[in-house]
C-alpha cells in the first residue's frame, strides 16, 4: 500500500521543487533522480504485487482526511480554471468546471456516507497502466531536459519558463497514478480534472495566440467529459448509495438502471479524453506544444486515461446499446483518422492522426466487450504507448537537428542521422509491420468483429488497416531510401544525452515487448481477462506467437544491413543518372537546352483530394448524431 500511495504523492511533491529551483542544471539533476525514483517505484509495486500472488488488492479502507483534502483541491482547481477563463474572456468554459465541481461537493457534503469501500484498487490492468506511466512517462520527462534546452535555443521568441513546464509534467504523472489506482469514483473524478487542467496549461505553454486557442479547445472538450463523468457519479451514488468503480460495473452487468446510465455517461467522458470523434480536434491542437508534452499527451498519459476507463467498463458494455455506440464511434474514428493522415507530410501531424486512429481501434475493442477484442486492445495499448512515445521524441530531436519535421526532409535519414533513423524505423515498424503486436492486435479485433457479425466494424477495421499501412509505408520508405545528399553524416543528431538515453531505452523496450509477447500474453493479459470475464480462450496459440517473434527479430536487421551497405559504398560514391549533366550533388542537372533543373523526389499526399478540415466537420456531425441517439436512450431509461 505504501508504494501505491508513494507513486501518487511523490510526483506531486516534486512539482513545487521543479518550480522553485530556477537553476536549469540543478533542476536537470533533480529531474533525472526523480524520474528514476518514479520508474523504480512502479517496478517495485509490480514486484510486490506479483510476490503477493498477482491477485486483485483493495487498499486504503479509511481515508476521510484524504477525501476532504481532495475535495478542497478540487474546489481550488475550479477557482483556478474560472480565473483563467475570465482572464481570457472564455466565460462559458468556466461553467464546465463550476457545475461538475459543485455537483461533486454537494454529493460529498450532503449525502449519507456511501457504501464502505477501499480507495485504492490494484489488479493486472492498474499495474499495466502504472508501468506505462511510470516507465514511459519518466523517460519522456528525462527526454524533456535535453529537448527543452534545444527548444529554447531555437525559439528565442518563447519565454523560457522551464521550471513551470517541468512542474506541470510531474503534476501530470502524479494525477495519472492517482487516476489508475483509484477505486473511488470521487477520487477518479478529481484526478480526471487535474489531467484536463494540466494538458490545458501544457498546450498553451508558448502563450502564442494559436497555442492559447488550442489549449482552451482542449480544456472545454475535456471539461465537457468531466461534466458527464460527474453527473454519472452523482446519479449512481444517489440511487445506489455507492461510489465504488467495481460495484458500478457489477451493478451494470446485473441490469440496474442507475448503473447502466452511469456507465453510458462515463463512457461519453472517456470518449472525450481518448480524443474520439467528435472530440478529436483537441488532440490535433496539442501539436503546438513542445514535443515532450505532445509525447506525454499522446502516448503514456492523457489519452490512455480514456482507454483505461473504457477497458474497465467493457464487461458491462458488451452487447448493450452503449457498447454498440462506443464500438461504432471507435471504428469510424479509426477509419476516418487514418484517411486524414494520408494527406499530411508534417511528421507530428501524421503522428497525431495516427494516435487518434489507433485510439479509435482500442475504443472499438472496448465497446464490443468480448474477451478477444479486449485481448487485442490491451496489446494495442502497450505497443502504442511505447512506439508512439519513441516516434514523437524522435521527430522532435530530428526537428532540432535539421530544422524541419517534414517527412520529405527525412529522405535518407538512416544514413544522415543514423541513430535517429534507426530509432524511427523501430517505432514505425512496431506500428504497422507484420508480425508486430499492433498488426496482431488488429487481426484479433477483426476476427472478433467477424465472429460477432458486426459488418460495419469489420469494414472499418479492414479499410482502416489498409490506409494505415499506406501512410506508414511512405514514411518508412523515406528514411531508409538512399540519401540524395553527398552521403556525409551530419555532425550532431541529438541535442543532449538525455534525449539519446530516453530514445535508446524506448527502442530497447519496444524490442523487448516484441520478443516477450508470448510470455506477456500467458502471464499477464490472459489472467487479466479471467479477472474481467471469469474465463478466457487463447486468441493466438503461443507456438504461433513464438514463430512471429523470430520474424520480428529479422525485421530489425533491415535498417542495420542497409546502413552498413551504404557505409561501405561511400568510398566509391557514384553520381545518379539524370536527363542531362549531373552537377555533382545528385540533386541538380543541366538539360539539353542548357537550362538548370532540380531533381525532386516526393511522395504523393493526395492533398488535393483529401481535405482534413472539411472531413473533420462532416465526421463530427455524424458522430454527434450517434452520441445524441445514445443520450436519448439513457434519458429514456432514466424516465422509465
Amino acid at each position: 500500500m505504501q508504494i501505491a500511495v508513494f507513486l501518487i504523492i511523490f510526483p506531486l511533491l516534486c512539482a513545487p521543487v521543479m518550480y522553485f529551483v530556477r537553476d536549469n542544471k540543478v533542476r536537470a539533476y533533480i529531474t533525472y533522480a526523480a524520474a528514476a525514483v518514479i520508474a523504480s517505484a512502479s517496478v517495485a509495486l509490480t514486484t510486490y504485487w506479483v510476490l503477493e500472488g498477482s491477485r486483485p488488492m483493495l487498499l486504503l479502507p479509511h481515508a476521510e482526511a484524504a477525501g476532504h483534502l481532495i475535495l478542497a483541491a478540487e474546489l481550488a482547481l475550479m477557482v483556478l480554471v474560472t480565473y483563467l477563463c475570465c482572464k481570457h474572456r472564455k466565460y462559458w468554459i468556466s461553467l464546465l468546471s463550476i457545475v461538475p465541481t459543485v455537483l461533486i461537493a454537494w454529493q460529498e457534503l450532503t449525502d449519507v456516507k456511501p457504501m464502505t469501500l477501499c480507495h485504492i484498487y490494484i489488479d493486472h490492468l492498474s499495474i499495466l497502466m502504472c508501468l506505462i506511466v511510470g516507465i514511459v512517462g519518466s523517460m519522456i520527462v528525462i527526454y524533456a531536459v535535453g529537448y527543452m534546452y534545444g527548444y529554447h535555443q531555437h525559439r528565442k521568441d518563447v519565454e523560457d519558463h522551464r521550471n513551470y513546464f517541468f512542474m506541470l509534467l510531474f503534476v501530470f504523472l502524479g494525477a495519472m497514478f492517482g487516476f489508475v489506482l483509484s477505486e473511488s469514483l470521487l477520487w477518479i473524478d478529481f484526478f480526471w480534472e487535474v489531467t484536463s487542467v494540466c494538458s490545458f496549461l501544457l498546450i498553451g505553454y508558448t502563450k502564442e495566440e494559436e497555442a492559447v486557442n488550442n489549449s482552451f479547445r482542449a480544456l472545454w472538450m475535456n471539461l465537457l467529459g468531466g461534466t458527464a463523468l460527474a453527473v454519472g457519479i452523482v446519479y449512481f451514488a444517489r440511487y445506489e448509495n455507492c461510489v465504488s468503480f467495481h460495484k458500478l460495473i457489477e451493478y451494470a452487468q446485473m441490469g440496474e438502471v442507475p448503473a447502466v446510465i452511469c456507465v453510458g455517461l462515463v463512457a461519453i467522458a472517456a470518449l472525450t479524453k481518448a480524443a474520439q470523434l467528435p472530440f478529436s480536434t483537441w488532440l490535433m491542437g496539442a501539436m503546438v506544444a513542445p514535443t515532450p508534452s505532445s509525447a506525454l499527451l499522446h502516448s503514456a498519459t492523457m489519452v490512455k486515461a480514456g482507454i483505461y476507463v473504457l477497458f474497465r467498463l467493457s464487461p458491462a458494455m458488451g452487447g448493450t446499446t452503449t457498447g454498440n455506440m462506443v464500438a461504432l464511434i471507435g471504428g469510424f474514428t479509426f477509419f476516418m483518422a487514418s484517411i486524414m493522415a494520408i494527406s499530411q507530410s508534417d511528421g507530428k501531424k501524421v503522428l497525431a492522426f495516427s494516435t487518434i486512429s489507433n485510439l479509435g481501434l482500442m475504443t472499438a475493442c472496448a465497446g464490443v466487450g468480448a474477451h478477444e477484442t479486449v485481448w487485442a486492445g490491451i496489446f494495442l495499448m502497450m505497443f502504442h504507448a511505447v512506439s508512439k512515445s519513441l516516434l514523437f521524441q524522435d521527430v522532435g530531436a530530428t526537428e532540432n537537428a535539421t530544422g524541419s519535421r517534414d517527412i520529405e526532409d527525412m529522405h535518407g535519414l538512416l544514413y544522415r542521422l543514423p541513430r535517429l533513423g534507426f530509432y524511427m524505423f523501430i517505432g514505425i515498424a512496431a506500428m504497422f509491420l507484420a508480425p508486430f503486436g499492433m498488426l496482431i492486435s488488429k487481426w484479433s479485433a477483426l476476427k472478433a468483429a467477424v465472429d460477432s457479425s458486426n459488418i460495419l466494424l469489420v469494414l472499418f477495421i479492414a479499410y482502416g488497416s489498409a490506409t494505415t499501412s499506406f501512410y506508414w509505408t511512405k514514411w518508412m520508405g523515406k528514411i531508409i531510401s538512399k540519401s540524395h545528399e553527398t552521403g556525409e553524416r551530419m555532425k550532431k543528431d541529438i541535442t543532449g544525452d538525455s534525449e539519446m538515453w530516453s530514445m535508446t531505452i524506448h527502442a530497447a523496450l519496444m524490442i523487448t515487448l516484441c520478443v516477450l509477447m508470448p510470455f506477456i500474453s500467458t502471464r499477464f493479459v490472459d489472467p487479466l481477462l479471467v479477472e474481467m470475464y471469469g474465463q478466457f480462450t487463447d486468441v493466438l496459440p503461443n507456438g504461433i506467437l513464438a514463430m512471429m517473434v523470430l520474424i520480428m527479430c529479422m525485421v530489425f536487421a533491415i535498417p542495420w544491413v542497409a546502413y552498413m551497405h551504404y557505409k561501405n559504398m561511400q568510398t566509391n560514391y557514384k553520381l545518379n543518372y539524370m536527363s542531362g549533366v549531373n552537377m555533382g550533388d545528385n540533386k541538380t542537372f543541366v538539360d539539353s537546352f542548357g537550362d538548370g533543373k532540380k531533381l525532386w523526389l516526393s511522395n504523393y499526399y493526395f492533398d488535393k483530394r483529401i481535405n482534413p478540415d472539411r472531413m473533420m466537420i462532416v465526421c463530427q456531425l455524424m458522430t454527434t448524431a450517434v452520441l445524441a441517439i445514445m443520450v436519448s436512450f439513457m434519458v429514456g431509461g432514466a424516465l422509465v
